[in-house]
């Protein structure tokens, strides 16, 4: 079984390996013309997402060169020594894709869904082939730390178990604040920490004056006028960043223009990306409609990408890079310098933006205590994450490997901790507190829904 499964994975490897603006399109296309789509418009739609992917490609790089030896200097001018670089998502789900269980992940990613959905244990149906990594990627840790294959296949179908019913979870706040209608997002780190917000923003709604602060971008910019345009916000954060990173003017007022760039390009690359995925959305639920009938209840699973395009997570995402880092310069123990997932932080808070109806006040407070229970995990996580670096040749002996995303992933270091019990009492508190968090997600999913509907009957 191992010979079919390395032979099979090197050929999805050559595929991988070209990266998501290749894959993607690629793996749309073809979707898309499986189920109907013409040709023409199918193969359109494949490279109108490739263009969004590149895009936001370019972003990343872009912040990566330039927030990267900021964060660096800023963690130099504060004196702290972190030991250990993490890599970023970049990084990890390279690492992921060459593991065997990689090659397990997508048709059992794809059997799971179809499973449940016959069954009515979801409604959501995952198009989104890419960021199976993740669903991967617990099963890849397990195998890497146990040696043990069927443990590793059990993590990779937990996982997607998860990442459908968060689909689920999500949906109503998908459509309410980000007014993505009929769509949601079954898997990215916004939806695994999503809880933590539903958690907080319950407790901060018991406390009185506290609970009626409230603001956002757009309130400001309606109080300050162009200082609160988020091309203006953008800007400031960016040469403020700058100049705690010791930068002179020279060097702080261009990467304030560049983070500017930020907030004007990512809603662009986002909507390039949702133009692509319209064709093959629409054809899918015209598909469902007419085997299920008109009333079929579904959401079409997507990249957490789509979820960028809101200034206020454009801005909240720039805001976390500094409060990131003194999380990690402040938290006790903690080896790890948050580097690689900088640039992509947006996505950790991107569904608790949504959770807190764009209130940037409970957003600062719940997306600190999500990215602090991610760099807790990530540490705790190292010696894992460099097993399966070592396992795929990524890592060479004697170094180490660690990653925010995936790698401080509280279903990956639950499932895993199961089996290893190598820190029985970090694994007590961070199961606790999620499966908590989790009952206060279920009641705010089941609120907002409710909300809806009842505007939908008005209406």
């Amino acid at each position: 079984m191992s010979t079919f499964l390395n032979g099979a994975a090197s050929v999805i490897n050559y595929v991988i390996d070209m990266g998501a603006s290749v894959m993607l399109p690629i793996v749309i296309s073809i979707l898309s013309i499986i189920i109907g789509v013409k040709v023409g418009k199918a193969i359109r739609s494949g490279l109108m997402i490739g263009v969004g992917f590149v895009g936001m490609g370019v972003i990343v790089d872009m912040m990566n060169n330039n927030m990267g030896p900021a964060a660096k200097a800023m963690a130099d001018r504060l004196g702290v020594s972190l030991s250990i670089v993490e890599v970023g998502w970049p990084g990890m789900s390279g690492v992921t894709w060459g593991s065997v269980i990689a090659t397990i992940a997508i048709p059992l990613s794809i059997l799971i869904n179809l499973i449940m959905f016959s069954t009515k244990l979801t409604k959501t149906i995952n198009i989104d082939i890419w960021n199976v990594w993740h669903m991967a990627f617990t099963g890849a840790i397990a195998y890497a730390v146990t040696g043990n294959l069927w443990i590793g296949i059990l993590g990779t179908a937990v996982h997607a178990v998860f990442a459908f019913k968060f689909g689920d979870l999500w949906a109503p706040l998908a459509q309410d604040y980000f007014e993505l209608e009929g769509l949601t997002v079954p898997h990215g780190t916004a939806t695994y920490m999503a809880p933590i917000a539903c958690l907080v923003d319950a407790i901060i709604d018991k406390i009185p004056g506290v609970k009626k602060i409230k603001f956002s971008v757009e309130g400001v910019q309606e109080k300050i006028g162009v200082l609160g345009e988020p091309v203006v916000i953008g800007f400031i954060l960016g040469t403020l960043i700058g100049f705690l990173a010791g930068y002179g003017p020279q060097e702080a007022l261009p990467l304030g223009v560049k983070m500017a760039a930020v907030m004007i390009l990512m809603p662009k690359m986002i909507k390039c990306i949702m133009d692509g995925l319209l064709p093959i959305s629409e054809r899918a639920k015209e598909l469902m409609h007419k085997h299920f009938g008109e009333d079929a209840d579904f959401y079409i699973g997507l990249d957490p990408a789509i979820l960028l395009g809101d200034p206020e997570v454009v801005t909240a995402g720039i805001i976390f890079i500094p409060i990131t880092l003194l999380i990690a310069v402040i938290m006790p123990g903690n080896r790890i310098l948050p580097f690689g997932d900088l640039a992509t932080i947006g996505f950790f808070i991107a569904m608790a933006v949504a959770v807190h109806k764009g209130n940037l006040f409970r957003t600062l407070i719940s997306g600190s205590c999500i990215m602090a229970m991610t760099v807790w995990i990530t540490n705790q996580a190292v010696d894992w994450t460099t097993a399966l670096g070592q396992s795929v040749g990524a890592v060479e002996k004697g170094a180490t490997l660690a990653a925010m995303d995936q790698g401080g992933c509280p279903i990956t270091y639950i499932f895993t901790q199961l089996f290893t019990r190598d820190n029985i009492p970090g694994l007590v508190i961070i199961a606790a507190i999620y499966a908590v968090s989790m009952v206060f997600a279920v009641m705010h999913s089941k609120k907002r829904a409710a909300e809806l509907a009842a505007a939908e009957e008005e209406f």
